[in-house]
């Protein structure tokens, strides 16, 4: 188990396989949520610095359909009447 430790001023310095993991590096922000798990209080780590690249990958294929419900439900059950279940 990795260790940290807390300076004076509140500092603390991570592991640097931690902060690869969370994707973060000097200057990045991390979010901090207490959880209660089993009983016992955790706190999660979260790095900010999320990769949102993949957002409106699909537009191009939305383009020009409509987005109603009942578009989307159409096209759903078209869907299932060709066996299409994934």
């Amino acid at each position: 188990m990795a260790k940290v430790a807390i300076t004076a001023k509140r500092q603390a310095t991570l592991p640097a396989a931690l902060c690869e993991e969370l994707g973060v590096g000097p200057g990045d922000v991390l979010d901090v949520q207490r959880r209660v798990v089993d009983g016992e209080t955790v706190w999660v780590l979260r790095g900010r610095n999320l990769d949102w690249s993949w957002v409106g990958i699909a537009a191009k294929y939305a383009k020009g359909r409509s987005h109603s419900l009942s578009a989307i439900k159409r096209s759903v059950e078209r869907g299932r009447a060709r066996g299409n279940r994934s």
